[in-house]
């Protein structure tokens, strides 16, 4: 157990390591910030891929019952890299909010400290929150309640990593000073369209697929299922909806300054 854990506990942080080695020689001009919040957003975009294709492979394969059918990896990609990429990125997040505000000069930010451990739960609040609800609630639920049922879903919960490698290419852009660019406004759409498709409509999606298996409506299945499971999918979806409405309105001024006439230059006199 200890060396499949291994897996992802050497695998994340060794990226993380090698981008933050590799990056500066690239841009040179670039903060110590900027290389750790670039590092962190390629490592999350390599686990997406990974998750994704995870998701694929087992809704592939347990789509004819979606309740009995069972796929090694809905278990062990969790095992191997759910539990080891999540405790990694909280530690990679709050090294990312660390250099960033040392950067700006904040005394309290001159060495690590638990000062520095507070200022970055309060500002960074809810993906803590949703780091550490994956790790002690959804992620042993996946190991040992489930009673070896429900890997179709597990493996839809997967694809709820497929706008990740989008979300992160936009930051990219941004450090790269190409946020102008028609390449930004494409991955902006396409971050709304997956965020929508695999972090919120995936979960009436689940329902139908239950309903669908037991003959019953699509509205009737929170009424089939236990208060737990319901419970479950409410925390998960609740925070998708809020990041989802803060990418709208973003979309929305970003559109707004892109349709406002330029400023006139000022002549000289």
């Amino acid at each position: 157990m200890l060396q499949v854990l291994a897996c992802g506990a050497v695998v994340f942080p060794g990226l993380f390591f090698a981008f933050r080695k590799i990056l500066p020689r690239v841009f040179k001009n670039w903060s110590d910030a900027d290389v750790v919040l670039v590092s962190e957003r390629l490592v999350s975009s390599i686990h997406a891929v990974m998750a994704t294709t995870a998701g694929v492979i087992v809704v592939s394969s347990c789509r004819g019952n979606v309740i009995d059918d069972r796929h090694w990896l809905a278990t062990h990609f969790v095992i191997w890299y759910g539990v080891p990429y999540m405790t990694y990125d909280l530690l990679a997040m709050y090294l990312s909010h660390y250099h960033r505000f040392r950067v700006k000069g904040h005394e309290e930010f001159k060495c690590h400290s638990l000062t520095t451990i507070k200022a970055f739960v309060q500002r960074e609040s809810l993906l803590v929150l949703h780091h550490i609800a994956l790790l002690t609630i959804l992620l042993p639920f996946a190991l040992f309640f489930r009673k070896d049922q429900g890997d179709f879903f597990i493996g839809t919960l997967f694809l709820t990593e497929l706008s990740t490698p989008f979300v992160s290419l936009g930051k990219i852009l941004i450090q790269l000073g190409l946020q102008d660019g028609w390449l930004h406004k494409y991955n902006g759409g396409m971050v709304l369209l997956t965020f929508f498709a695999c972090r919120i409509a995936l979960f009436p999606y689940m329902y139908w697929a239950y309903g669908r298996h037991y003959g019953i409506p699509l509205y009737a299945v929170p009424f089939h299922l236990s208060l737990a499971s319901n419970l479950g999918n409410s925390c998960i979806l609740a925070p998708q909806v809020y990041w989802f409405v803060l990418l709208c309105r973003k979309g929305y001024r970003l559109y707004q300054r892109s349709r406002q006439p330029p400023s006139p230059s000022v002549k000289k006199q």
